[in-house]
C-alpha cells in the first residue's frame, strides 16, 4: 500500500504524456482552427458547422492522409464556391498532416 501514491503518480505522468500533442500537431491544429473550422469540424466529436463539409476526423476513411500532401501543396479545389483554395508551404503541410493523423 505504501507504493500506491508513487505508482499513481507514475501512471498520471505516462497518461499525460500519451495525451500530449506534438509541436507539429499543435501548429497544424492552429492552422486548421484559423482557416478551416468555420466550416469543418476539426476535433474528434463535434459536427461540422457546414453540413456539406466533412469532419476532419473522417478524412482518413476516404483518403490516406499522406495522399493529401500534393493537394495541399497545389491547392484544394472543390465543386462548391464557398471552399477557399489554400496552397500551403511544405512546413505547413507537414504540420496539418500531423494534426489530421492525430484525429484518426
Amino acid at each position: 500500500m505504501r507504493y500506491f501514491p508513487g505508482g499513481l503518480a507514475a501512471l498520471l505522468v505516462m497518461t499525460g504524456s500519451a495525451l500530449a500533442i506534438t509541436p507539429a500537431e499543435q501548429r497544424g491544429k492552429n492552422f486548421v482552427r484559423v482557416n478551416c473550422s468555420r466550416c469543418h469540424s476539426i476535433d474528434k466529436v463535434s459536427p461540422s458547422p457546414l453540413k456539406i463539409a466533412p469532419p476532419f476526423r473522417d478524412l482518413h476513411r476516404k483518403y490516406p492522409i499522406e495522399t493529401l500532401q500534393e493537394s495541399l501543396a497545389e491547392g484544394i479545389y472543390t465543386g462548391h464556391p464557398t471552399m477557399p483554395t489554400f496552397r500551403l508551404e511544405p512546413d505547413q503541410i507537414n504540420d496539418v498532416l500531423a494534426y489530421l493523423k492525430s484525429l484518426e
